[in-house]
């Protein structure tokens, strides 16, 4: 989906449209939280999703801010994910705004079907898609960002290494900022230079999984089946403070609102769990963890919230045994009273239940 969240608010508030729009957090921009997604006309501002709303603010002050509405954003969702299952039984969702679809064995060209979803999206939401078709995850990925908003992509298998040759190597699926400041930094900046490496040579500069992962992906090379159902491996919950925290009376109460969010959540889905891990993120950044592993799984939040709190308890008070800890108290004799900026918890080791 294009822009999606900024897309929705558009559509609920037209006078919106053509002006710079940024969805994220409170829509405070003055608040600590994070870009979701703006609109094309800020990102023309280099404002982009994961940016601090701060920062966001700073590049384009005219913009406007909009808080984050999940509830009527995973509405349309499934509003527009209804539309492809008259395609294909064979879709692999990939979060709120993107599914991969098989439509090998779906009659009609290429093409034909891709124009029907987008017109039958459109129909259902009012909202744009961009479309990107191709012989494997890989290249319909790269194909769908290609033309975007409201684009056609449609990358024939002999075109393959064509299309990708000229590409900076961001754009291979896969491949983050630090990978790609590496690659340039060897002097490797488009797909097409990517290729002319050998597999031995990426192998010794980025590993046996990850090299070999390159190797094939500037070939367009991509083996990776549609996973139609998935078990999660975790659920988890973090929150971030507005203003850094000094009392830990403070966050122990913040963590026991997130962890009953989480045992919600894992009840919902049925399942239950024997890891918890408590987060803790600092004022500098710098980030601790502890876990505790329970006998058997459980959804019982009494039993999780004290697992949860012995691990607090192992983060902020010494052992002889962990040299983490230690560091991290005299890392508190410092500077005095820590200010915490994040805390969160994880449950993971979950299993459904029978």
């Amino acid at each position: 989906m294009d822009a999606f969240f900024a897309a929705i608010e558009e559509k609920r508030h037209p006078e919106l449209k053509g002006k710079p729009l940024v969805i994220g957090g409170s829509g405070d921009p003055h608040r600590r939280g994070v870009v979701s997604t703006a609109n094309y006309e800020a990102r023309k501002f280099g404002i982009r999703s994961g940016m601090p709303l701060i920062t966001a603010y700073k590049l384009c002050p005219e913009a406007v801010f909009l808080p984050v509405d999940y509830q009527e954003y995973s509405r349309v969702s499934s509003v527009f994910k209804s539309v492809l299952g008259n395609f294909s039984p064979i879709i692999e969702d990939m979060g709120i705004d993107e599914v991969f679809i098989d439509i090998t064995e779906t009659p009609g060209t290429s093409e034909d079907i891709a124009r029907k979803i987008k017109r039958l999206i459109y129909e259902k939401t009012g909202l744009t898609c961009s479309v990107g078709i191709g012989p494997n995850k890989l290249i319909a990925k790269i194909a769908s960002d290609a033309q975007k908003p409201d684009g056609l992509t449609i990358v024939e298998e002999k075109d393959v290494l064509e299309f990708l040759a000229p590409l900076p190597v961001r754009k291979l699926y896969g491949v983050g900022p630090k990978t790609e400041a590496h690659l340039n930094a060897l002097g490797i900046k488009t797909v097409s230079e990517l290729r002319q490496k050998s597999l031995q040579w990426l192998i010794e500069n980025f590993g046996n999984s990850y090299g070999s992962f390159l190797y094939m992906a500037s070939r367009g090379i991509d083996e990776s089946p549609l996973v139609t159902e998935w078990e999660p491996k975790s659920i988890s919950r973090e929150m971030t403070f507005q203003k850094d925290i000094e009392k830990w009376q403070t966050v122990a109460k913040s963590l026991a609102g997130l962890i009953k969010e989480v045992v919600e959540e894992m009840k919902e889905e049925g399942y239950k769990g024997r890891t918890i891990t408590v987060k803790i993120r600092f004022k500098d950044f710098s980030t601790f963890t502890r876990a505790k592993t329970l006998p058997e799984p459980t959804d019982k939040v009494e039993i999780i919230r004290k697992a949860a709190f012995e691990a607090l308890g192992r983060l902020i008070k010494p052992s002889k045994h962990n040299s983490d800890s230690i560091s991290l108290v005299e890392k508190l004799k410092v500077q005095g009273p820590p200010l915490v900026r994040l805390v969160g918890v994880r449950i993971s080791a979950i299993e459904r239940q029978k």
